[in-house]
């Protein structure tokens, strides 16, 4: 049985430290890796719009070596669940955690 190699095991009190809380940690972390998601699928998506076509005609249609190219290389990234953890246990992340007394003051 073979096990996948972006699999990895983290230490839940190196994730916790800078938070003092795993599920805020946790939160800061998911929060940066959908920052990342997005940027990237920004970057695919322009890059591949200028292989765009406007026939709807499947024979039409070809396979362009450069397009593939663009797409292998976007699929063999990080993904951006590990470059936001490897951010944030290296302190590259700032973050802030709103008082949650102070978020539910009634007026």
């Amino acid at each position: 049985m073979s096990t996948n190699s972006s699999i990895i095991t983290r230490d839940v009190d190196k994730l916790s430290a800078p938070t003092t809380n795993i599920y805020e940690s946790v939160a800061v972390i998911a929060k940066r890796a959908r920052q990342i998601a997005a940027k990237q699928k920004e970057e695919l998506n322009s890059k591949l719009a200028e292989f765009a076509s406007t026939v709807d005609n499947l024979e039409e249609i070809f396979e362009n070596r450069e397009q593939i190219e663009i797409s292998k290389f976007y699929e063999r990234m990080p993904k951006p669940s590990t470059v936001a953890t490897e951010e944030f246990l290296n302190g590259e992340l700032s973050f802030r955690i709103a008082d949650f007394e102070e978020d539910n003051k009634e007026y």
